[in-house]
């Protein structure tokens, strides 16, 4: 494993990985396809207003953004998001470093475990683009809990599979969401600010970067490995 430049082993075994804005450059996708399904349903929600929510599941964003709808409507509007946003991965990109970093990670021996908000079914299609899915050792998605970020049910799922201890696992994310979800948790978050967000926004992850390529230019001192130190731009 990665030595802290002291000799010592890392202090973290595992990371908790989410996927969209941090390893897949999509979050803009779901903001557009989200505003483009409530526009077909009559109701004129901007992508803009959409985008600061995007990284929460679809059963907290749609009340966050004053959509009324009952359990039916939104599960429809839920399902033809999802085909406006299918149509569109082809052309999404992995953000910058995100498989040379989880390669790095899975030779050093951490657990690689997703922590997502998109579902089963549309996991499949985030890795394959973002092409990771090889390098991991389990995923939890919003299938597989009763609450969506920023609840803690993802993140502390994702730990529970992971087989180790919150204080041995980080969470890699890139929205507030994650990071409130991973602290409360108890796992510690580290941000990145490919999927939009500043570090304002991500106040409370122990460290933050520019992408995953960042992260790994970093990797001796940071939080994946020893003490929480400022990071360089």
């Amino acid at each position: 494993m990665v030595a802290d430049g002291s000799g010592h082993a890392p202090r973290r075994r595992g990371v908790l990985l989410d996927v969209d804005g941090t390893l897949l450059l999509s979050n803009d996708a779901h903001a557009e396809t989200w505003a483009a399904a409530l526009r077909e349903s009559g109701r004129d929600v901007p992508a803009a207003r959409v985008r600061p929510l995007v990284g929460m599941g679809g059963d907290k964003l749609l009340p966050a953004l004053g959509v009324d709808v009952d359990e039916d409507e939104a599960d429809r509007l839920a399902r033809r998001k999802k085909e406006l946003f299918t149509a569109q991965l082809g052309a999404l990109r992995p953000a910058p470093g995100a498989r040379a970093l989880l390669e790095r990670l899975h030779a050093d021996g951490y657990v690689l475990v997703v922590a997502t908000s998109a579902d089963d079914e549309e996991l499949q299609g985030l890795l394959r683009q973002a092409g990771i899915a090889d390098l991991l050792d389990g995923r939890t998605t919003s299938s597989d809990v009763a609450h969506s970020k920023p609840d803690p049910d993802v993140v502390a799922t994702a730990a529970a599979r992971s087989g180790l201890p919150p204080a041995a696992l980080v969470m890699l994310g890139d929205t507030p969401y994650d990071v409130a979800a991973a602290r409360s948790a108890g796992v510690a978050a580290v941000g990145v600010r490919c999927g939009g967000w500043d570090d304002a926004a991500l106040a409370g992850a122990a460290a933050v970067y520019d992408d995953p390529a960042h992260l790994l230019r970093e990797l001796h001192r940071s939080p994946l490995v020893g003490p929480v130190v400022a990071t360089d731009r």
